[in-house]
C-alpha cells in the first residue's frame, strides 16, 4: 500500500454522526485558547489543549474511508472493521423471527481504533429491523450478544435465503445508528449505520453457508470475503 492511500485511511472524511461532536470540541477549544490568552489562565488552556485533543480523537474515529467491495454477487462480506472473536452456530435473533435452527454467526469487535461504519454484507432487500434495549457490557464477551444493547436486521438474499446483521453496543458504546429501514434495497458494501465508541457486530449467516474466516482474523468492512453465498 502506498503511502498517499495509507494517509487515505487516517484522514479520511468523517461521517455526518461526527458533527456535533467536532462542533462542540471545535468551538470549546477556540473559547478556551481565546479566553485563556484574554485572561492569561493556564486552565483555560488546558482545556483548550484538552478539547483540541477530543477533536482530534473524533476526526479520527469517525473516518469514513472509501471501501471496494469484491465485484461478485455469490460472497458476504464484512459489515464492521475489528477483529472476529467467534465462529459458532447459534439461533438467529429471536427479534427477527428467522426460526430457531442453528447458523455460523461471526462476531466482530470493534475497538475505539477500528472504522465504525457498517455496511451490508451482501445485496439483498430489508426485511425486518429490529432495536433491543440492554445493557453495556463489554462488546467481546460472548454474552454481549444475548444481553447488551443491540439492533438487529434481517436481511432476504435474492435467491429468498436469509441472513442478518446485529450491531451491538459496548463497554464505552452509547448510541447505535441504523440509516436503513424495512423494506429498503442494498446492495453489498452499502454503508447501513455506525456504532459510536467500541462496539461488536454480528454476522449470521444463511443456513448452510460456511465462514470462510477464523477467530483473530483481521476485518475490513465491505471488503474481506466472509463466506461464499
Amino acid at each position: 500500500m502506498s503511502l498517499l492511500a495509507s494517509l487515505k485511511l487516517v484522514v479520511a472524511r468523517p461521517h455526518r454522526e461526527a458533527r456535533p461532536f467536532l462542533l462542540a470540541s471545535g468551538a470549546t477549544a477556540a473559547l478556551a485558547y481565546w479566553a485563556g490568552r484574554k485572561l492569561r489562565c493556564p486552565v483555560l488552556r488546558s482545556v483548550g489543549h484538552a478539547s483540541a485533543g477530543f477533536f482530534g480523537f473524533c476526526l479520527y474515529f469517525f473516518r469514513d474511508p472509501e471501501r471496494v467491495t469484491p465485484a461478485r454477487n455469490d460472497v458476504a462480506v464484512a459489515p464492521a472493521d475489528g477483529h472476529i472473536v467467534s465462529i459458532e452456530k447459534v439461533a438467529p435473533p429471536a427479534e427477527l423471527d428467522m426460526g430457531t435452527t442453528p447458523v455460523w454467526r461471526i462476531a466482530t469487535f470493534l475497538s475505539v481504533l477500528d472504522v465504525h461504519v457498517n455496511r451490508m454484507p451482501a445485496a439483498g432487500t430489508v426485511t425486518r429491523v429490529a432495536y433491543h434495549p440492554g445493557l453495556f457490557l463489554n462488546a467481546s464477551l460472548d454474552k454481549a450478544s444475548e444481553q447488551n444493547e443491540r439492533n438487529a436486521l434481517s436481511l432476504t438474499l435474492p435467491d429468498g435465503r436469509m441472513m442478518a446483521v446485529v450491531q451491538i453496543a459496548g463497554l464505552v458504546a452509547r448510541r447505535i445508528v441504523c440509516s436503513v429501514k424495512e423494506g429498503d434495497k442494498v446492495e453489498a458494501g452499502e454503508r447501513f449505520g455506525i456504532i459510536r465508541f467500541g462496539s461488536r457486530t454480528d454476522l449470521y449467516l444463511p443456513p448452510g453457508v460456511e465462514p470462510l474466516v477464523s477467530v483473530g482474523q483481521t476485518m475490513v468492512g465491505g471488503e474481506t470475503v466472509m463466506a461464499r453465498l
